[in-house]
């Protein structure tokens, strides 16, 4: 599991942890095609974030830097 505010910064969606913050706050993030305003939802493998107009998938395989 990889925290909402924490997907965003890994993918460079958002510079920093208070960008992510104001970005979904804002509402300006989808989870799975509904709005999300909690940074700290929990994501599971294949859930779908879309953030202006893109739609990033959750993978644990890529997201692992080991």
């Amino acid at each position: 599991m990889i925290k909402l505010d924490q997907f965003l910064k890994l993918m460079g969606i958002a510079a920093t942890g208070g960008q992510a913050k104001l970005m979904i706050q804002g509402g300006e993030v989808e989870v799975n095609g509904e709005l999300e305003t909690r940074r700290k939802r929990q994501l599971a493998q294949g859930d779908r974030v879309t953030v202006e107009g893109q739609t990033f998938e959750v993978n644990f395989d890529e997201l692992d830097n080991d």
